[in-house]
């Protein structure tokens, strides 16, 4: 029996099978319900996971697309932000407040996890799902990023990356193998592939070779991968040459993966770059696989790439501004320590719906930042990290009533003027 394509009936009890094919829903339907019988019954046994991305609706005037990214522990509604969790926490959060927010997914990284508390204690605890308490899907990076920021640090060669943990000093060896076997001792639902980061800027030869170098990797991170729950993604460089992006796209895409991601980008490069980049990259990857651009979380490079048809988000900047006293208010960023705000009784944002902005005034977050309460950097991050899913939520409504070119002005006149304004 061809068991792909099937996967939801009791998806906490029994996640399995998400086909990445693009199946006509009927069948793909009664396929799932036919392996839950099975595995009911005894029949069918082990881990079964095909991963299914479904575009539910397509932009008529952009490549903007909302869709459904099924996964073993359930179901993305894309286009949707991604909260960061780098220690298999996000920061100063909760489970509970990641679900509160509209959090579906979140991430978690390999690099990090590797140095503390090491992959096999997440591993005896049961998984990262366990481990950290949360039960929806979950994506681990596989460490490049991290470990190519490294520069002082690092050596690289076509076998891998040598670094000095800067927790011990300890020289420390990842390879694309290594990666893969710590990603699936963490057992997150979606793995990246170890791939080579280049920063900006960086000569044409120097992106070329990394370039090079991410297909090679990505080749000995398919042959090492032994879990069939997991889906590998693979990550797009190229740097800001637009020739290199559609040669390392058109080369990954023989490799037929799960899911694709566009990498190096925010790392230094002007915004108008960044978003020539996407917009050429993101249409060349499948149209029926989830696209996921990696480290970007604004609302206006959000909105940007959702129109290129980008699906999936991540960046730390929610957490990361909360933890400086900084709300992002309607995409606008509010920096609570200022005068203007002492006398403020007014919510952060009343059309809101988050704890935060359902309980405190604007004088009373104020006074905790002032006075370097803990409390302050949770219900900053818990209202930040609300706004940005709530956000792609919007985007992704819009999609579906087929009104995102209007959606999608009124949101870049807006950013525009505010930031013109600062």
């Amino acid at each position: 029996m061809d068991l792909r394509g099937l996967r939801r009936s009791h998806p906490a009890q029994y996640p399995f099978l998400v086909t990445s094919f693009n199946h006509r829903s009927a069948v793909v339907s009664l396929s799932r319900h036919l392996v839950t019988f099975f595995r009911l019954f005894g029949v069918v046994s082990g881990n079964y996971c095909v991963f299914e991305f479904i575009c539910q609706q397509q932009c008529r005037h952009s490549h903007a697309r909302a869709g459904l990214f099924h996964t073993p522990h359930g179901s993305v509604a894309t286009p949707r932000f991604m909260p960061v969790g780098t220690l298999a926490n996000v920061k100063t959060l909760t489970p509970e407040h990641l679900k509160a927010a509209g959090a579906e997914m979140v991430l978690a990284n390999t690099y990090h996890l590797h140095l503390q508390p090491g992959e096999d204690i997440v591993a005896a605890a049961g998984g990262l799902h366990r481990f950290m308490g949360w039960q929806g899907p979950i994506l681990t990076d596989s460490g490049g990023f991290q470990v190519f920021s490294l520069s002082e640090m690092r050596q690289i060669s076509d076998a891998g990356v040598v670094f000095r943990s800067p927790h011990d000093g300890q020289m420390i060896e990842l390879s694309p193998e290594r990666a893969i076997h710590i990603q699936e001792q963490l057992g997150a639902d979606v793995i990246m592939a170890f791939d080579e980061c280049p920063p900006y800027p960086a000569s044409r030869e120097a992106i070329i070779q990394a370039s090079r170098r991410t297909l090679h990797w990505l080749e000995r991170c398919i042959a090492a991968k032994q879990r069939e729950d997991q889906a590998l993604f693979g990550i797009v460089q190229g740097g800001v040459y637009g020739d290199l992006r559609i040669e390392c796209a058109t080369t990954m895409l023989a490799f037929d993966l799960p899911g694709y991601a566009i990498g190096g980008v925010s790392v230094g490069e002007p915004n108008a770059a960044m978003h020539e980049i996407v917009t050429l990259t993101a249409p060349l990857l499948p149209a029926h696989k989830p696209r996921y651009l990696m480290g970007v979380g604004t609302h206006l490079e959000m909105l940007r790439a959702i129109a290129a048809g980008v699906d999936l988000f991540d960046c730390v900047i929610p957490t990361r501004l909360a933890r400086h006293g900084c709300a992002i208010v309607q995409g606008v960023r509010w920096n609570l320590k200022n005068a203007q705000f002492r006398r403020d009784y007014a919510p952060l944002d009343a059309t809101c719906p988050c704890y935060t902005c359902r309980t405190f005034s604007r004088a009373y977050l104020s006074h905790l930042v002032r006075a370097k309460e803990l409390l302050a950097y949770t219900l900053l991050s818990i209202h930040n990290v609300t706004e940005l899913i709530r956000f792609t939520q919007a985007a992704r409504q819009a999609i579906l009533e087929q009104r995102f070119p209007s959606f999608a002005a009124e949101w870049e006149q807006r950013l525009c003027n505010a930031s013109a304004n600062d």
